[in-house]
Formats: C-alpha cells, sequence, structure tokens
C-alpha cells in the first residue's frame, strides 16, 4: 500500500502553480491525511527557498504571507525525517540528495518527482518506487 511520500521541491511548487494537476492533488490527499509526507528539515528549508524565489511567485502568485501561511500548515503535517545516514553521490543531480536522503532514512513507499531519469537508479539501489504524481493518484485512488 502507498501511503508514507517524499515529494521532490518540483512537485511541491508545481502543485501551487494549478490547482488542476496532480501535484495539487497530492498536496490535498496529504492536508486530508490520505498520504504521509516524509522530510527532513533540510528538504523542507528547500521547499520555503524554492516556493519564495522570484521566478516561482510570479508563476503561482502567492504573496510572501501566503507562502509562509502555506508552508506553516504543510510543516504541521510533515512527518519528520532524522537523517541517519547521508547518501552522496548518488544521483545525477548533487541537489537531488537531500530528497533521497529523506526517502531513505524515512522508509518511504515512494519518491513523488516529475524528474524519473534523476532518481530511477538510486531508488531502484533502495528499493524506493520512483513515481510521477499522477502515478501515485492512479495507485492511490484504486
Amino acid at each position: 500500500m502507498l501511503r508514507r511520500v517524499v515529494l521532490d521541491t518540483s512537485v511541491v511548487a508545481a502543485g501551487l502553480r494549478s490547482r488542476r494537476g496532480a501535484a495539487n492533488q497530492l498536496l490535498r490527499l496529504v492536508a486530508e491525511h490520505r498520504l504521509v509526507l516524509l522530510a527532513t528539515t533540510t528538504l523542507f528549508l528547500e521547499y520555503e527557498d524554492v516556493l519564495a524565489r522570484p521566478e516561482q511567485r510570479l508563476v503561482h502568485g502567492l504573496s510572501p504571507e501566503a507562502i509562509d501561511e502555506f508552508l506553516a500548515e504543510l510543516a504541521a503535517l510533515v512527518e519528520p525525517v532524522e537523517v541517519h545516514f547521508m547518501w552522496r553521490p548518488l544521483g545525477r543531480d548533487p541537489g537531488d540528495e537531500m530528497v533521497l536522503e529523506a526517502a531513505i532514512n524515512g522508509r518511504a513507499d515512494a519518491l513523488v518527482t516529475y524528474n524519473i531519469k534523476h532518481f530511477a537508479a538510486p531508488g531502484y539501489q533502495f528499493g524506493i518506487p520512483i513515481l510521477r504524481p499522477a502515478d501515485v493518484l492512479e495507485k492511490v485512488q484504486r
């Protein structure tokens, strides 16, 4: 059963850009406690950094206050993951390592991303399915 997930930063950002997309639906499932969102402090700080960037704010249209409110609500829903082991380098992009660490240390049922190629090899190595948001929705709604 798919229950515990780590969301790549691109998924969280996409979830704010469109209310109709699969990423937004995943955020709603987290809010409804149908999915457990796992994150390390480092990964959550990455969410905060990316969502506050001017180019992101132009796309999602949220004020800094609205972003802070969203992040506070999201933080209340996150199951914190403590990093016991750091796994570096495993993926194609060193910036992806914090996402992998959250998934590995949090024993995630899936790492959800739009960058499947970046995570495929380490996901396979650690037995963590690497799924797109739409794939997760399909599995959860069965």
